[in-house]
Formats: structure tokens, sequence, C-alpha cells
């Protein structure tokens, strides 16, 4: 979506964009429109770790992740050692489809946003829950070709939706309380 948005394909990319200097060098970014932080997310009756640390410390445990994505990402670097090839992170093309490796036991520990982690730990009906503290954290950005006229208008929406708790209500309606699947 970045390189589209970069050559002018599409006048805005909206997807959960994290805001950093690499990409900005490419496409214009609004003002934050959330934040988010990476959270484990683990099995209702997982009792073998509490903590990224004890996740680290015991070799038999593997992590699902999404290739390219934040939580890819804090599970190499803010977990474990640092090696995107490491084998205890085992990939997926989705996170739909680590999660439901996580589910269903073929592996130990999921990330997601704060914001998704919540809903999916809700959801659940006590077959997940969020263990440890919060990893990696970053802003949510729309995206925007070089020197678009559209950032000014998104960041005073923004602002506004910011200022009269609109964005706050968004996310505790969609995030939150929703109920996937009803």
């Amino acid at each position: 979506m970045i390189p589209a948005v970069a050559e002018g394909q599409y006048d805005l990319g909206a997807t959960g964009i994290t805001i950093n200097e690499e990409r900005a060098e490419k496409v214009d970014f609004s003002i934050p429109y959330l934040r988010s932080e990476q959270l484990m997310i683990v099995r209702g009756d997982e009792m073998r770790f509490a903590d990224a640390k004890g996740f680290a410390a015991d070799p038999d445990l593997l992590v699902a992740a999404q290739p390219g994505t934040s939580p890819f990402y804090a599970a190499v670097y803010e977990i474990l050692d640092g090696d995107e090839d490491n084998a205890r992170v085992i990939k997926f093309d989705t996170f739909g489809a680590g999660l439901a490796a996580l589910t269903a036991g073929d592996v130990d520990l999921a990330l997601s946003d704060s914001t998704a982690a919540n809903g999916y730990v809700a959801a659940s009906g006590g077959k997940l829950k969020i263990v440890g503290e919060p990893l990696a954290s970053e802003d949510f950005g729309f995206i925007f070709p070089k020197g678009s006229d559209l950032v000014a208008p998104f960041d005073a929406a923004i602002g506004a939706m910011q200022g009269d708790g609109t964005l706050t209500a968004l996310n505790k309606k969609w995030f939150i309380d929703y109920k996937f699947g009803e």
C-alpha cells in the first residue's frame, strides 16, 4: 500500500499504518489517530510463562507472527534474540491464521496491537488472555502522496475527533465491546 500511495495510485492509505521516519521519506502522514502497544496473547490456561522474559527463557515455546508486521518485529526484537529467521517464530500469511494456531495449541504466543488484542480476548470467552507488560508502542496514521492537500483537513478532523471523545468511543465500540461473530 505504501508504494502505491507514494506513486500516486491512491490519494489515501488507511489500515493501521505505523508512523515512522523511513516511511515518512516516501509518504506524508496524518497526525496519529491511534496509539498501539504490542500485547502478548496466550491461551486462557497458559501457566508456563507470564511475561516476555519467561517466554524467551523456554526454548520449546513458539510464537506466531506475520512477517513484516509490528507484531513480528516485537517478537523478534523485544522478546527473542533479534534473528528474524529464529526457528521459534512460526510465520503465517495472516494474523488470523496465527491466532488459530495459538487456539489449536500449535504455537504458544501471538502478539497484537492493544486495541485488537483486548477485543480478541474479550470475544474468546476465556479461551485467550493477555500476559506480561506491553511491548513496543507505535502511532498509526493515514498516508498520502508527498505534498497532498488532504493532510491538513484529515489532521483537523482527527484533532476534532480526539478532542470530543469520538475516537475513544469508536475504539471502544469496535475493538472492546464488539462481539466477533455476533
